[in-house]
C-alpha cells in the first residue's frame, strides 16, 4: 500500500502522501504500481467523458476530458515535455560532453523556451484530435475502454524506460528509480497492465472478446515496447541517459501513440 500511495503521489495530484523517510527502494518499488495509478486517471477520464457527453457535443467533451487528464497530474508531464524539447533544441558544438552538459542545464532551467511551448501546443492539439476521434466513434463502449486504458499503457511504458535506461544525472528522481528498479517490478506492472486491459475488454469490448482482443493487446504492447526501447536509446545518445523530464515527455508522447493505434483500430472495426 505504501508503494502504491507513492506512485499516486509521484504521478498525480490526488491528495495522498507517505509519511516518514522515503528511500530509493521505496520509490523504485512504487514503479510497479504505475499502471494502477494510471487506472485512477483512466477512471477520471471515463467519468469526465460520461458526464460531459450528457450535456455537450463530442468536440467539447474531448476538450474537457483532456483538461481533466492535465489537471489530474498537475501538468507535471507537460512540464517535462517542454524541458526535454528545449534541451533537444540546443545546437551541437562538436564537443559531445560539453553539449550534453549544456542540454542538461537547459532541461533543469525553470524557464520554458519557444521550442518547449511548441511541443506542448502540438502535443495537446494531437491529443485533442485523437481523443475526439475516439470519443465520436460509432462504437460507444469501445471509446470508454480506450479512454480508461490510455494512461494505464502510458504509465507502463514509463516503467520500461526506467528499467532499460541509465541515469543522465548523478542525482534526482530519475536516478533514484533507475538504480533500484527490479525485473520483479516490471513483471508486476505488466501483470497489472494485462489485468486492466482484459477487465476493460470484458466490461466494454465483450463483443470482440477472443482473438481480436488478444491481437490488439499484442499490437499495443509490442508498439509500446519498441517505442520505449527506441526512445531510451535516443535519450541516451542526446543526454547520456534519461531524467525525470524525459520520462514525463515519453509519458505524454506514449499517450498520443496509444490514441493513434486505437483510432486506427476503431476505423478498421467500423
Amino acid at each position: 500500500m505504501r508503494q502504491f500511495i507513492l506512485a499516486l503521489q509521484f504521478l498525480t495530484i490526488f491528495p495522498v502522501k507517505v509519511s516518514g523517510t522515503v528511500t530509493g527502494k521505496d520509490m523504485s518499488g512504487s514503479a510497479a504500481f504505475f499502471p494502477l495509478a494510471g487506472a485512477f486517471q483512466g477512471l477520471l477520464a471515463v467519468c469526465s467523458a460520461l458526464l460531459s457527453a450528457a450535456f455537450f457535443p463530442p468536440e467539447i467533451t474531448s476538450g474537457l476530458v483532456l483538461l481533466a487528464l492535465i489537471i489530474s497530474n498537475g501538468g507535471f508531464h507537460l512540464d517535462g515535455l517542454a524541458d526535454t524539447f528545449d534541451a533537444l533544441s540546443v545546437k551541437a558544438s562538436g564537443d559531445n560532453a560539453a553539449d550534453r552538459d549544456k542540454k542538461l542545464r537547459v532541461m533543469k532551467n525553470s524557464t520554458t523556451g519557444a521550442i518547449g511551448v511548441v511541443a506542448i501546443v502540438m502535443t495537446l492539439l494531437l491529443k485533442y484530435l485523437f481523443l475526439h476521434n475516439v470519443i465520436s466513434s460509432s462504437l460507444p463502449p469501445s471509446r470508454y475502454a480506450f479512454l480508461f486504458l490510455m494512461p494505464v499503457f502510458s504509465k507502463w511504458g514509463m516503467i520500461l524506460n526506467i528499467y532499460h535506461g541509465t541515469s543522465a544525472r548523478q542525482d534526482g528522481l530519475g536516478k533514484m528509480f533507475i538504480e533500484n528498479i527490479t525485473f520483479t517490478s516490471v513483471l508486476l506492472a505488466s501483470s497489472l497492465l494485462a489485468f486492466f486491459y482484459f477487465t476493460a475488454d470484458r466490461l466494454y469490448l465483450h463483443a470482440t472478446f477472443g482473438a481480436r482482443t488478444i491481437i490488439l493487446f499484442i499490437v499495443l504492447t509490442v508498439v509500446f515496447y519498441i517505442f520505449c526501447i527506441l526512445s531510451t536509446k535516443f535519450f541516451n545518445r542526446r543526454f547520456g541517459g534519461i531524467t525525470g523530464d524525459t520520462l514525463g515527455a515519453e509519458g505524454e508522447i506514449s499517450e498520443i501513440l496509444f490514441l493513434l493505434v486505437t483510432s486506427l483500430w476503431l476505423q478498421h472495426s467500423i
